[in-house]
């Protein structure tokens, strides 16, 4: 219907472009984050006890159970960010970055009680990749490296090294070999 609208009244073609783009890159960094912390904190124990321990595939650690689910939980927004990359919406990219670094963040000492408590390490190695993503595929398709701004990075204090790292490229493994 659109498309034919369009075809009429061919003087309209830009705006209708403009207005598209405008709501695709338009990322509310809050709700994002939001939409990340309960995909990561409302997992049930109940899935991680049915997809841990004998399996018909042999032994699953719950450690790697939790891993497993949080990673399904956590895909959907990471996907989101490299289509992001792939358009060339370097805006909606970074604060959709933002957004799934500032949720792991507040996830960071929320795991005692739920899957997250099997998977410790989970908010800050997911978040240095993420950003290792956001710089390494948007250097591959723009021939830049995007970036997380320095007054984001303020806001998680604690991950500004983990952070830089991540966007350098450089793991914290091979910081330690050097």
């Amino acid at each position: 219907m659109l498309r034919s609208l369009l075809e009429r009244h061919s003087e309209l073609v830009q705006e209708a472009e403009e207005l598209a783009r405008a709501v695709v890159t338009d990322v509310d960094v809050e709700a994002i984050a939001d939409e990340v912390e309960h995909a990561v904190l409302d997992l049930d124990v109940d899935d991680l006890n049915a997809r841990a321990g004998r399996t018909a595939r042999g032994y699953v650690e719950p450690t790697e159970a939790a891993w497993e689910l949080l990673g399904e939980a956590f895909d959907p927004f990471l996907d989101e960010m490299k289509r992001q990359i792939e358009l060339g919406f370097e805006p909606a990219a970074l604060n959709t970055c933002q957004a799934i670094v500032l949720a792991l963040y507040r996830c960071r000492d929320q795991g005692s009680d739920r899957v997250l408590g099997w998977a410790e390490d989970f908010p800050a190695e997911t978040a240095a990749h993420a950003v290792a993503t956001l710089a390494r595929e948007s250097a591959a398709k723009h021939r830049r490296g995007w970036r997380l701004p320095r007054v984001f990075v303020d806001q998680v204090p604690e991950w500004a090294d983990l952070i830089a790292r991540a966007a350098r490229g450089r793991s914290r493994a091979a910081e330690e070999v050097k």
